[in-house]
Order: structure tokens, then C-alpha cells, then sequence
């Protein structure tokens, strides 16, 4: 019965998310806040994903953003794919959505399967290596993918089921709908058995394998959810750019989510997302002053990971633990002088 309430409660959370995005993509007479909010649920999604790698099942990758540019560039290839979207019409959006999600969870699979063998530094190097080699073929293969230029001339954004994606309100809703979703489906696996499973072999491996479980098809598992909702956010980035770059493939794109993830915390579900904002909106900020973006926003990661030594969400959750843990033991010690 527990479950079941959190589950309602969860999907009750993620209407009232949905409505509260649609409210300020629509309310607010300004591009600023959808392409703002846009960008956010890519990123976010890239993050969060990442995240259940990371802080729930101790893998560290440093080439979880291949999975972020394979979504974007199958997806693209296909609308921009003549006879594709010629034969399909309008349904070529959403089938070439599901195509983008079954073809990064298949090669996720194959990554996975031979990735999740190792641990530590071997397991993130080889993600790296991955990631390089998927950028190494964008670029070398000009014809298809266009290069260091990336996705040229657009990409089409035919209507359907009333959807027009060339309106940048109805683009915005529908990447707003997909991005809760995405949420919702991490919320669930994350507080699930499944999930609590993913805890055990981070914190221990060995004792979760004496307890009979399959650690390394429990890690395969999750690398292919995260990769395919990676993908899900590079989908969303597609639609909104209208084309793929390879600098979504470069090494970077890992790093800067992984910075999300230290700068919003690793251990609450959403700090990764509120990492994402703040790094985009310290961005942005910095942008506007000074060009030496990378040294202010090295600065202040230094200071969240030196100073607070854990995450915005992960150093507020803590404080207000032990601020409840202080009453706690104070009413105790007024009860015992009573």
C-alpha cells in the first residue's frame, strides 16, 4: 500500500510539474523562458540520467553524452530522411522518436554489455573510449552526418494528431510532456525494488551477489535505461535547434553533466536537474560580463565541491536533517529535566 501511494503520489507531482511548465510557456509573452526551460530538459534529462549511474549505482561514466548524441542524430537522420518522411507523413515524428529510443537503448545494450564487466576507473575510461570512437565517425563521416558542421538545412517538423512542432508553443508542450515522463519513469525505477537494488551494489557489490543477485545484469539493466533516456534528451535538443552537432559526441558534453551532478547534489532525486539550471543560468550570467566563462564556473564548482563538500540540494538536505535532529534532542532533554 505504501508503494501505491507513493506511485499516486508521484504521478499526481508530475501533472502539477506539467501544468506549472505549461502555465509559464504560455503565460509568459517572451521566447526567453521555453527556449530557457527547453534547453533545461535535454540537459536535464542528460544529468539526470546520468545520475543513475552515478549515484545510485556507483558507475562513474565519462562517455554517458554518446548516448545523448546517437538520440539526436538517429532521430534527425530520419525526418531528415526524404523517403522517411515522404511515406509517413505526419506519423514520421513519432516514429522516428521511437526509432531515435530503440536504436540508443540497442546500442547502449551493446556498450553496456561490455562496460559493466569492469568497475572504477577501467569502467569510465572505457565508456570515454566509446564516446570518442562516436565521435570520431560523426566527424569522419561527412555524408551522413555532416561532419564538424552537423545536421544541415533543418530538420522537418511535419504536423500530427494536431501537433504542429514548427509552433514553438506546441514544441514547447510536447517537449515539456515527453521531459515529465522521462522524470516520472526515473522516479519510479529509483523507488522501486529495482532501485533499491542498484543502492545495494553500490554500497556492496560482493555482499549483493552472496544475496543472489545478478550484479552485472542488474548494472546492464541500468545502463541501458539511462542511456535511452540520455537519448530521449538529445531528441528534445534536436527538435529544438532543428539539427545535431558532434560537440554533443565531444567529451565535454559527459563532463559538463557530470559538473550538474556535483553542483546540485548526487544524492537527492533532483539535484541533477537543479544542477542543470544553475550551471546554464551561471552561464548565461557569466556570458554577459566576462569571456573567461570556464574559469568562473571552475571557480564555483571548486567552491561547492571544496567548501559544501556535497551537492546545493545534497548540503540543504543535510542541514535541514540535523537542524530536525537538534529539536529533536533538545525536546528530549526538556522532557528528561521535567
Amino acid at each position: 500500500m505504501t508503494l501505491l501511494r507513493e506511485f499516486r503520489r508521484d504521478i499526481a507531482i508530475a501533472v502539477v510539474a506539467f501544468l506549472v511548465l505549461l502555465a509559464i510557456g504560455f503565460g509568459i509573452d517572451s521566447p526567453w523562458p521555453r527556449d530557457f526551460l527547453t534547453s533545461i530538459f535535454a540537459f536535464g534529462l542528460l544529468a539526470m540520467s546520468l545520475n543513475l549511474l552515478i549515484g545510485y549505482t556507483g558507475l562513474v561514466s565519462f562517455g554517458h553524452a554518446a548516448f545523448f548524441a546517437f538520440g539526436g542524430y538517429v532521430f534527425g537522420l530520419l525526418l531528415q530522411w526524404e523517403g522517411f518522411t515522404s511515406a509517413l507523413g505526419g506519423a514520421s515524428v513519432p516514429l522516428a522518436f521511437v526509432a531515435a529510443l530503440i536504436g540508443t537503448a540497442l546500442y547502449s545494450l551493446v556498450i553496456g554489455a561490455i562496460c559493466v564487466r569492469l568497475t572504477e576507473i577501467y569502467f569510465a575510461f572505457l565508456t570515454l573510449a566509446f564516446q570518442m570512437f562516436l565521435y570520431s565517425v560523426i566527424l569522419s563521416w561527412v555524408s551522413l552526418t555532416g561532419g564538424d558542421q552537423g545536421l544541415m538545412g533543418g530538420i522537418p517538423r511535419p504536423p500530427f494528431l494536431g501537433i504542429d512542432l514548427g509552433d514553438a508553443h506546441h514544441r514547447y508542450a510536447a517537449c515539456a510532456l515527453v521531459f515529465v515522463v522521462c522524470v516520472l519513469i526515473m522516479r519510479i525505477v529509483t523507488e522501486s525494488p529495482f532501485g533499491y537494488t542498484l543502492r545495494m551494489i553500490r554500497d556492496n557489490a560482493q555482499r549483493a551477489a552472496f544475496l543472489g543477485v545478478n550484479v552485472t545484469r542488474v548494472k546492464l539493466i541500468c545502463f541501458v535505461v539511462a542511456g535511452s533516456i540520455a537519448g530521449v534528451g538529445g531528441v528534445i535538443l534536436a527538435l529544438f535547434t532543428s539539427g545535431a552537432y558532434p560537440e554533443w559526441a565531444f567529451w565535454a558534453q559527459s563532463g559538463e553533466a557530470i559538473f550538474m551532478i556535483m553542483l546540485g547534489g548526487l544524492n537527492v532525486f533532483v539535484g541533477p536537474l537543479v544542477g542543470a539550471v544553475a550551471l546554464r543560468i551561471l552561464n548565461d550570467v557569466v556570458q554577459m560580463y566576462t569571456s573567461h566563462t570556464e574559469i568562473v564556473i571552475g571557480l564555483v564548482i571548486l567552491f561547492v565541491v571544496l567548501g559544501l563538500r556535497r551537492g546545493l540540494l545534497d548540503f540543504a538536505r543535510d542541514w535541514w536533517v540535523d537542524r530536525q535532529q537538534a529539536r529533536l534532542a533538545a525536546a528530549n532533554r526538556e522532557g528528561e529535566e521535567r
